[in-house]
C-alpha cells in the first residue's frame, strides 16, 4: 500500500528522493564540504605558516624540482606553457567576465553574488600573503614571473575558476562529472607551474587549500538559495516552453488536423 504521494508509508521521504533521483541528501553532501572546507583550510594555514617562519619545507620543495628539471621534455614544456599562459591574467580575466555576463543574462541574482564573492575572496588571498610572506622563486624558471613566489596565483585561480564555473553553471549529476574536470585541470595547472620552475611545490599545495575552501565554504553558504533560484529557473523556462506551444497550437489550428 502506498500513500497519496505514491511512497510506501514509514517510508522517510528524503530516502525515497534519493532512490528516486540517485544522489545523496542535501545535508549529507553540505557536511562534506564542510569538513572538507575546514580541513584544507587548516592545512592551508599550517603549510603558510611553516613557509613564512621556517625552512623545513624547503629540502622537499629542492627534491621535487630536481625531478621536474630531471623530467622536462619538450612538448610537455609546451603544454605546460600553454596551461600557464591559459590561466593567466591576461586569458582568465575575460573568461571570468564571460561567466558573471552569462549568470547575469540568466537573472539568477544570488549565484551571481556566491561566483563575484568567491574570484573577489580569492584574489585577496594572493597580493597580501605574497607580501607577508615573500618567498623566493625557484631559480631558472622557463616562463616570465613577478611578484613572490607563495602563494601561487596560477594555482589559486585555476582551482577557483575551474570549480566556481562548476558550482554556478551547472546542476544535478552534470556538476559532478564537471567538478572532475575541474579538479584535473587545477591539478594539471599547479603542477605545470613547478614543471617550468616558476614555483615550488609546496607553493602550489598550500595555494589550492587556501583556495579551495573560499570555493566550497561560500557555495556551501549560497546553496540552497541557489538551489531554489534553479528550480525557479527551469520552471520558469518550462512555462514559456509551454506557453510558445500554445500560441504556435492556436496561430496554426489546421496543422494539427
Amino acid at each position: 500500500m502506498s500513500t497519496l504521494g505514491g511512497r510506501p508509508p514509514g517510508q522517510p521521504q528524503h530516502r525515497a528522493d534519493v532512490r528516486q533521483h540517485g544522489h545523496e541528501p542535501l545535508p549529507v553532501l553540505r557536511r562534506r564540504m564542510l569538513v572538507t572546507g575546514l580541513v584544507l583550510f587548516l592545512l592551508g594555514v599550517v603549510v603558510t605558516a611553516l613557509v613564512a617562519t621556517s625552512s623545513v619545507l624547503q629540502p622537499l620543495d629542492d627534491r621535487f624540482r630536481e625531478l621536474m628539471v630531471a623530467a622536462r621534455w619538450g612538448p610537455l614544456v609546451t603544454v605546460c606553457t600553454a596551461l600557464s599562459v591559459g590561466f593567466g591574467t591576461a586569458v582568465l580575466w575575460p573568461v571570468r567576465i564571460a561567466v558573471t555576463v552569462v549568470i547575469a543574462l540568466r537573472r539568477r541574482w544570488s549565484t551571481l553574488f556566491a561566483w563575484v564573492a568567491t574570484v573577489a575572496l580569492s584574489e585577496l588571498l594572493v597580493g597580501p600573503v605574497k607580501a607577508l610572506v615573500d618567498r623566493p622563486r625557484p631559480p631558472g624558471s622557463l616562463v616570465t614571473t613577478t611578484a613572490a613566489s607563495y602563494p601561487s596565483g596560477h594555482a589559486i585561480a585555476s582551482a577557483v575558476t575551474s570549480i566556481g564555473v562548476v558550482m554556478a553553471l551547472t546542476t544535478g549529476r552534470r556538476r559532478l562529472h564537471w567538478m572532475i574536470v575541474a579538479v584535473v585541470v587545477s591539478t594539471a595547472v599547479a603542477l605545470s607551474r613547478t614543471y617550468l620552475s616558476a614555483h615550488w611545490l609546496v607553493d602550489t599545495v598550500g595555494s589550492v587549500c587556501l583556495a579551495v575552501p573560499v570555493v566550497l565554504l561560500l557555495w556551501l553558504f549560497f546553496q540552497n538559495i541557489c538551489i531554489q533560484e534553479n528550480a525557479d529557473a527551469r520552471r520558469l523556462l518550462t512555462w514559456r516552453a509551454r506557453a510558445s506551444r500554445r500560441r504556435r497550437a492556436a496561430a496554426h489550428p489546421e496543422s494539427g488536423s
